[in-house]
């Protein structure tokens, strides 16, 4: 389906910013914004809260149901920003098939930054314990996959800015 929708995944580690990022860029372009976590079944969070990292195969109907609500956005001539793990280039694969444009943005940071962020939050269901996980399952976006990576690094509005203008977006009036 030819479209002028446009969807930005920002993915990268529990941790690593992905919220802020998206929320400030949301906000910067008027985009529909969506957490992946919102996506998860009551199965997959209640694993994540006792500490048990997900399989591939508790993952399928997850990505599944993301790629769809952004293909549903896709119809209503939406442009789209969820943030998401997308950790192995298998998941993200899911999730490029989504009617629209694709791209992600993987966000970097040093794991122990994010190791002593993720102590501190409040109200997030992945607990700290799960990070290792993450970080060993990780394969950054490859040669061939839309997208950018960016150290999180200065403030949100320095990521966001470089992030638009990567890809040559501009923020709303």
């Amino acid at each position: 389906m030819a479209s002028n929708a446009h969807h930005l995944v920002i993915m990268g580690i529990s941790g690593s910013g992905k919220t802020t990022i998206a929320s400030l860029l949301s906000r910067k372009l008027g985009w529909t914004y969506a957490e992946a976590d919102e996506f998860h079944s009551v199965e997959n969070i209640g694993k994540m809260t006792e500490g048990t990292a997900l399989t591939d195969e508790d993952r399928w109907p997850w990505l599944t149901s993301i790629q769809e609500w952004m293909t549903s956005k896709t119809g209503q001539s939406e442009s789209t920003i969820v943030t998401c793990s997308a950790l192995k280039r298998t998941y993200r694969n899911v999730l490029t098939q989504a009617d629209g444009d694709v791209r992600f943005v993987h966000l970097l940071g040093d794991v122990e930054l994010i190791r002593e962020r993720m102590k501190t939050r409040s109200g997030h269901f992945m607990p700290e314990s799960l990070l290792p996980s993450q970080v060993s399952t990780l394969e950054p976006l490859q040669a061939g996959e839309p997208g950018m990576t960016i150290n999180n690094t200065g403030t949100p509005d320095e990521v966001t800015d470089h992030i638009l203008s990567e890809f040559g977006l501009h923020p709303r009036g």
